[in-house]
């Protein structure tokens, strides 16, 4: 069997459609920061998601972590992430200059991963590949309060998700908290490569401070 942490944590995955307050706690991540139109095939965020991966799976099939979970024998490697944020837009997202997007691409680790399994990871991997790994880094973020919902269709059309979602913090008395270390998040749990851009699922999650 395989834990499954969109099935064991449902309400960091998989909320719903509609927007809710969560309280995220700290985790740790594999991480790859760049610049760039996501959409451009030979940018920076295409590459950073298959070094991500690479990873991903090298400390997945390692013996080093191969150890239970709550009764379970392996995991499955989370789903992709992605904080996302714009020089000069206080949090906004600007959908119309991809362009000028950052980006911090990211993938969950499970808990019992040390820094020295990254480490090694990223120098098996970089023998067996023969690929350089350096942009890879053992990244730890505490989110902490937050409003998310679950978003359907097309990640252009996620600036009517984000307006319901901010009416929403409004409504509950909190206010926006995107700042240089708190983002625009992003988890993506469809394949846009197999499923079409009207039934794509991202979790979209803003971090927010009372009111």
């Amino acid at each position: 069997m395989s834990f499954d942490y969109k099935k064991e944590y449902k309400e960091f995955y998989m909320p719903a459609s509609t927007p809710n307050i969560v309280e995220v706690p700290k985790m740790n991540y594999l991480a790859v920061r760049g610049k760039g139109n996501p959409n451009d095939e030979n940018g920076e965020y295409k590459e950073s998601i298959g070094l991500l991966y690479s990873i991903a799976f090298t400390i997945k099939m390692s013996y080093k972590t191969s150890y239970k979970i709550k009764g379970y024998f392996e995991y499955v490697v989370p789903p992709l992430e992605g904080f996302w944020w714009q020089e000069g837009k206080n949090g906004y997202i600007d959908y119309n200059s991809k362009e000028t997007f950052n980006f911090i691409s990211l993938i969950r680790l499970p808990d019992f991963v040390t820094k020295e399994d990254f480490t090694w990871a990223i120098e098996e991997a970089t023998k067996k590949k023969k690929t350089d790994f350096s942009k890879v880094e053992f990244l730890t973020y505490d989110e902490g309060l937050c409003v998310q919902c679950m978003h359907i269709g097309s990640y252009d059309d996620e600036p009517h998700t984000i307006e319901l979602m901010h009416k929403y913090m409004e409504e509950n008395g909190y206010k926006l908290d995107i700042s240089e270390y708190r983002y625009h998040h992003e988890i993506y749990l469809s394949d846009p490569r197999k499923v079409d851009s009207t039934r794509l699922k991202t979790v979209i999650r803003h971090p927010i401070t009372k009111a």
